[in-house]
Protein backbone atom coordinates (compact mmCIF):
# COMPACT_ATOMS: atom_id res chain seq x y z
CA UNK A 1 0.00 0.00 0.00
CA UNK A 2 1.21 3.12 -0.87
CA UNK A 3 -0.07 6.54 1.64
CA UNK A 4 0.19 10.25 0.60
CA UNK A 5 -0.60 12.30 3.26
CA UNK A 6 1.35 15.61 3.95
CA UNK A 7 0.15 16.05 7.85
CA UNK A 8 2.89 14.07 9.82
CA UNK A 9 0.98 13.48 12.35
CA UNK A 10 -1.88 12.09 10.12
CA UNK A 11 0.71 10.36 8.53
CA UNK A 12 2.31 8.46 11.44
CA UNK A 13 -0.91 7.43 13.03
CA UNK A 14 -2.58 6.01 9.65
CA UNK A 15 1.04 4.49 8.65
CA UNK A 16 1.01 2.74 12.15
CA UNK A 17 -2.72 2.01 12.11
CA UNK A 18 -2.77 0.49 8.93
CA UNK A 19 0.68 -1.85 9.55
CA UNK A 20 -1.29 -2.88 13.09
CA UNK A 21 -4.22 -4.21 10.25
CA UNK A 22 -1.77 -6.26 8.54
CA UNK A 23 -0.79 -3.96 5.63
CA UNK A 24 2.62 -3.05 4.34
CA UNK A 25 2.80 0.44 4.21
CA UNK A 26 4.77 2.89 2.41
CA UNK A 27 4.62 6.23 3.54
CA UNK A 28 5.33 9.45 1.72
CA UNK A 29 4.44 13.44 2.33
CA UNK A 30 3.59 14.57 -1.28
CA UNK A 31 2.30 13.90 -4.46
CA UNK A 32 5.99 13.88 -5.77
CA UNK A 33 7.32 11.42 -3.46
CA UNK A 34 4.22 9.33 -4.72
CA UNK A 35 4.30 9.45 -7.91
CA UNK A 36 8.10 8.08 -8.02
CA UNK A 37 6.71 5.74 -5.38
CA UNK A 38 4.20 4.37 -7.69
CA UNK A 39 6.21 4.05 -10.45
CA UNK A 40 9.33 2.31 -8.93
CA UNK A 41 6.92 0.06 -7.23
CA UNK A 42 3.26 -0.02 -8.04
CA UNK A 43 1.12 -1.07 -4.62
CA UNK A 44 -2.30 -2.85 -4.31
CA UNK A 45 -3.81 0.54 -3.42
CA UNK A 46 -3.37 4.11 -2.52
CA UNK A 47 -4.54 6.27 -0.41
CA UNK A 48 -4.23 9.77 -1.06
CA UNK A 49 -4.38 13.13 0.88
CA UNK A 50 -6.36 15.34 -1.70
CA UNK A 51 -4.67 19.22 -0.41
CA UNK A 52 -1.31 18.60 -0.70
CA UNK A 53 2.08 20.94 -2.16
CA UNK A 54 2.93 20.94 -5.20
CA UNK A 55 1.28 17.83 -6.86
CA UNK A 56 -1.68 17.18 -5.10
CA UNK A 57 -3.98 13.88 -4.88
CA UNK A 58 -6.49 14.94 -7.51
CA UNK A 59 -3.40 15.49 -9.87
CA UNK A 60 -1.96 12.05 -8.74
CA UNK A 61 -4.93 10.58 -10.01
CA UNK A 62 -5.02 12.16 -13.33
CA UNK A 63 -1.47 11.17 -13.76
CA UNK A 64 -1.62 7.96 -12.85
CA UNK A 65 -5.28 7.09 -14.61
CA UNK A 66 -3.55 9.27 -17.71
CA UNK A 67 -0.55 6.43 -17.80
CA UNK A 68 -3.41 3.63 -17.59
CA UNK A 69 -2.91 2.47 -14.35
CA UNK A 70 -6.13 1.24 -12.31
CA UNK A 71 -4.76 0.81 -8.94
CA UNK A 72 -8.07 1.49 -6.72
CA UNK A 73 -7.25 4.91 -4.83
CA UNK A 74 -8.72 5.80 -1.43
CA UNK A 75 -9.17 9.91 -1.34
CA UNK A 76 -8.69 11.41 2.31
CA UNK A 77 -10.39 14.77 1.83
CA UNK A 78 -11.71 17.63 4.35
CA UNK A 79 -13.43 18.88 1.63
CA UNK A 80 -17.23 17.51 2.16
CA UNK A 81 -19.09 19.54 -0.75
CA UNK A 82 -20.67 16.93 -3.44
CA UNK A 83 -19.04 19.04 -5.87
CA UNK A 84 -15.16 18.42 -4.39
CA UNK A 85 -16.23 14.83 -4.20
CA UNK A 86 -17.42 14.53 -7.61
CA UNK A 87 -14.11 16.47 -8.47
CA UNK A 88 -12.20 13.25 -6.97
CA UNK A 89 -14.33 10.88 -8.82
CA UNK A 90 -13.32 12.86 -12.26
CA UNK A 91 -9.79 12.74 -11.38
CA UNK A 92 -10.05 8.68 -11.18
CA UNK A 93 -10.71 7.84 -7.40
CA UNK A 94 -12.54 5.29 -6.61
CA UNK A 95 -13.48 5.89 -2.89
CA UNK A 96 -12.88 9.02 -0.31
CA UNK A 97 -13.41 9.49 3.20
CA UNK A 98 -13.82 12.70 4.80
CA UNK A 99 -11.58 13.77 7.23
CA UNK A 100 -12.06 13.91 10.43
CA UNK A 101 -12.23 10.26 9.85
CA UNK A 102 -12.65 7.08 12.16
CA UNK A 103 -9.79 4.48 11.09
CA UNK A 104 -12.62 1.55 11.13
CA UNK A 105 -14.11 3.07 7.87
CA UNK A 106 -10.74 3.68 6.28
CA UNK A 107 -9.72 -0.59 7.09
CA UNK A 108 -14.00 -1.00 6.04
CA UNK A 109 -13.19 1.15 2.33
CA UNK A 110 -9.93 -0.26 1.90
CA UNK A 111 -11.46 -4.34 1.94
CA UNK A 112 -14.15 -3.27 -0.33
CA UNK A 113 -11.65 -1.81 -2.54
CA UNK A 114 -9.60 -4.79 -2.84
CA UNK A 115 -12.50 -7.46 -2.70
CA UNK A 116 -13.50 -8.26 -5.85
CA UNK A 117 -16.97 -8.24 -6.78
CA UNK A 118 -18.52 -11.76 -5.90
CA UNK A 119 -20.50 -13.25 -9.17
CA UNK A 120 -23.47 -15.10 -6.45
CA UNK A 121 -26.67 -13.51 -7.18
CA UNK A 122 -28.14 -10.82 -4.55
CA UNK A 123 -30.79 -13.02 -1.93
CA UNK A 124 -33.56 -10.77 -0.56
CA UNK A 125 -33.64 -8.80 -3.91
CA UNK A 126 -37.14 -7.71 -4.94
CA UNK A 127 -38.70 -8.25 -8.87
CA UNK A 128 -40.41 -5.18 -10.13
CA UNK A 129 -42.42 -5.68 -12.87
CA UNK A 130 -41.54 -7.97 -15.79
CA UNK A 131 -37.94 -8.96 -15.06
CA UNK A 132 -35.32 -9.35 -17.91
CA UNK A 133 -32.50 -11.28 -17.03
CA UNK A 134 -29.17 -10.41 -17.28
CA UNK A 135 -27.38 -12.78 -20.28
CA UNK A 136 -24.44 -14.08 -19.20
CA UNK A 137 -22.85 -15.32 -22.45
CA UNK A 138 -19.52 -16.76 -20.65
CA UNK A 139 -17.66 -16.80 -17.38
CA UNK A 140 -16.49 -13.51 -18.26
CA UNK A 141 -19.17 -11.69 -19.91
CA UNK A 142 -22.56 -10.61 -19.11
CA UNK A 143 -25.12 -8.40 -21.25
CA UNK A 144 -28.41 -6.61 -19.94
CA UNK A 145 -30.33 -3.81 -21.25
CA UNK A 146 -28.06 -2.47 -23.99
CA UNK A 147 -24.97 -2.99 -21.66
CA UNK A 148 -22.10 -5.37 -21.89
CA UNK A 149 -19.31 -6.39 -19.81
CA UNK A 150 -16.16 -8.22 -19.86
CA UNK A 151 -15.52 -8.96 -16.41
CA UNK A 152 -12.12 -10.37 -17.08
CA UNK A 153 -10.86 -7.61 -18.34
CA UNK A 154 -12.84 -5.13 -16.25
CA UNK A 155 -14.56 -3.23 -19.77
CA UNK A 156 -18.07 -1.83 -20.84
CA UNK A 157 -20.25 -1.09 -23.18
CA UNK A 158 -23.37 0.64 -23.87
CA UNK A 159 -24.08 -0.16 -27.23
CA UNK A 160 -20.49 0.42 -29.44
CA UNK A 161 -19.53 2.79 -27.23
CA UNK A 162 -16.88 2.12 -24.33
CA UNK A 163 -17.56 3.65 -20.87
CA UNK A 164 -14.23 4.66 -19.17
CA UNK A 165 -15.16 3.36 -15.69
CA UNK A 166 -13.39 3.44 -12.28
CA UNK A 167 -13.13 -0.09 -10.20
CA UNK A 168 -16.31 1.13 -7.88
CA UNK A 169 -17.95 2.44 -10.58
CA UNK A 170 -17.50 -0.87 -12.51
CA UNK A 171 -18.21 -3.17 -9.46
CA UNK A 172 -21.46 -0.95 -9.22
CA UNK A 173 -22.71 -1.35 -12.71
CA UNK A 174 -22.29 -5.19 -12.64
CA UNK A 175 -24.15 -5.64 -9.18
CA UNK A 176 -26.83 -3.92 -11.62
CA UNK A 177 -27.04 -5.63 -14.46
CA UNK A 178 -26.24 -9.06 -13.10
CA UNK A 179 -29.76 -8.56 -11.34
CA UNK A 180 -31.13 -6.01 -14.37
CA UNK A 181 -35.13 -5.61 -13.76
CA UNK A 182 -34.19 -6.31 -9.90
CA UNK A 183 -34.77 -3.47 -7.06
CA UNK A 184 -31.72 -3.43 -5.10
CA UNK A 185 -32.07 -1.63 -1.44
CA UNK A 186 -29.15 0.71 -0.40
CA UNK A 187 -28.47 -1.93 2.43
CA UNK A 188 -27.91 -4.35 -0.23
CA UNK A 189 -25.81 -2.31 -2.58
CA UNK A 190 -23.36 -0.81 0.40
CA UNK A 191 -22.51 -4.78 1.96
CA UNK A 192 -22.06 -5.69 -1.72
CA UNK A 193 -19.68 -2.70 -3.11
CA UNK A 194 -18.50 -1.30 -0.04
CA UNK A 195 -18.89 -4.22 2.58
CA UNK A 196 -20.08 -2.18 5.09
CA UNK A 197 -23.53 0.11 5.55
CA UNK A 198 -22.84 3.59 6.48
CA UNK A 199 -26.31 4.09 7.45
CA UNK A 200 -29.12 6.53 6.23
CA UNK A 201 -27.17 9.47 6.61
CA UNK A 202 -24.31 8.63 4.02
CA UNK A 203 -24.62 10.47 0.79
CA UNK A 204 -21.86 7.58 -0.88
CA UNK A 205 -23.96 5.50 -2.91
CA UNK A 206 -26.08 8.28 -4.50
CA UNK A 207 -22.71 10.39 -5.51
CA UNK A 208 -21.69 7.01 -7.59
CA UNK A 209 -25.22 6.40 -8.80
CA UNK A 210 -25.51 9.83 -10.33
CA UNK A 211 -21.67 9.60 -11.59
CA UNK A 212 -22.42 6.31 -13.17
CA UNK A 213 -25.40 8.15 -14.86
CA UNK A 214 -23.28 10.72 -16.48
CA UNK A 215 -21.18 8.11 -17.87
CA UNK A 216 -24.47 5.83 -19.22
CA UNK A 217 -26.75 8.44 -20.41
CA UNK A 218 -27.00 9.51 -24.12
CA UNK A 219 -29.14 12.36 -25.90
CA UNK A 220 -32.13 10.47 -27.18
CA UNK A 221 -31.86 7.30 -25.19
CA UNK A 222 -33.97 6.03 -22.53
CA UNK A 223 -32.15 6.14 -19.14
CA UNK A 224 -31.03 2.67 -17.77
CA UNK A 225 -30.52 3.58 -13.69
CA UNK A 226 -33.82 4.16 -11.85
CA UNK A 227 -34.34 5.48 -8.06
CA UNK A 228 -37.57 3.56 -6.57
CA UNK A 229 -37.92 6.39 -3.91
CA UNK A 230 -37.10 4.89 -0.35
CA UNK A 231 -36.24 1.44 -1.46
CA UNK A 232 -32.82 1.71 -3.59
CA UNK A 233 -31.83 1.40 -7.45
CA UNK A 234 -32.88 -0.80 -10.17
CA UNK A 235 -31.54 -1.17 -14.07
CA UNK A 236 -33.96 -1.40 -16.64
CA UNK A 237 -34.87 -0.10 -20.27
CA UNK A 238 -38.42 1.96 -20.34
Amino acid sequence: MLLAEDDRAIRHALERALTLEGYQVTAVADGVEALAQAHRNPPDVLVLDVMMPGIDGLQVCRVLRAEGDRTPILMLTALVETADRIAGLDAGADDYVVKPFDVEEVFARLRALLRRTSPVPVPGAVPEGPVREAQVSSDRQVEAAGLRMDLQARRAWRGGRELELTRTEFELLELLVRNAGIVLDHSTIYDRIWGYDFGPGSKNLAVYVGYLRRKLDEPGAPQLIHTVRGVGYVLRED
